[in-house]
Formats: C-alpha cells, structure tokens, sequence
C-alpha cells in the first residue's frame, strides 16, 4: 500500500487492542510516510511541517482539521508562526492503528494539491 493508496481511504471505527498495528506494520507503513517519525516510544507517528508565515500556518490547521472532522479521527496539534506539529495516535487502542497513517497520508495530499 503506497501513499496515494492510504490517502484515498476512510477510517473505520477502531476500539480495543486488536486494532493496535504491531511493530512490523508500523516499521512498513512508516517507510512510505516522508518525514513522519515515531513517537511517544511508538504509540504516535508525529511530523512538524513548516510555512512561511503564521497565515499560511493556520490555513493548513484549518484544512488538517476539516479533513480530520469528516474522518472521525483528531490529531494533537502544536503551532507557532510559520510551523505546525501534528501527532496521530488512536487512544482506543492505546497505541497506532491503522486510521493514522491513513489520516497522515491525507495530510500529505491536502500538500501535495
């Protein structure tokens, strides 16, 4: 499964530790995600983008955030002028499942457009 793959697919309800992705599949899918690193000692993947100015900024707060809205599924997001953090984890499997690398790729493409 590539980027483009992941981005075009929806997050599913995702509740209990058999959704929990095991540490092959996080190593796999995290190998097509540029940039995207582990974090929380494998619990998240977490990225820092960078804008040129803090306008530019919150456009992409706001589109991560409607994007996040129709998927059901919220990243943490940490911002300052002219950078924006954003950290996917599913609580309810207390750790990564597959909603976030989908939820990443779609971050991807709302750049890449």
């Amino acid at each position: 499964m590539n980027l483009n793959d992941l981005s075009t697919r929806h997050c599913q309800p995702r509740k209990g530790k058999e959704h929990a992705l095991g540490a092959a599949e996080v190593t796999d899918l995290l190998q097509r995600m540029p940039g995207w690193q582990l974090h929380d000692d494998g619990k998240a993947i977490v990225k820092d983008f960078r804008f040129k100015d803090f306008h530019h900024t919150l456009g992409f707060i706001n589109a991560v955030g409607f994007m996040a809205n129709q998927e059901d599924h919220h990243p943490d997001l940490q911002a300052g002028y002219g950078h924006c953090q954003v950290l996917w984890s599913t609580h309810d499997v207390g750790g990564l499942s597959l909603n976030d690398f989908i939820c990443a790729a779609r971050v991807e493409a709302l750049l890449a457009r």
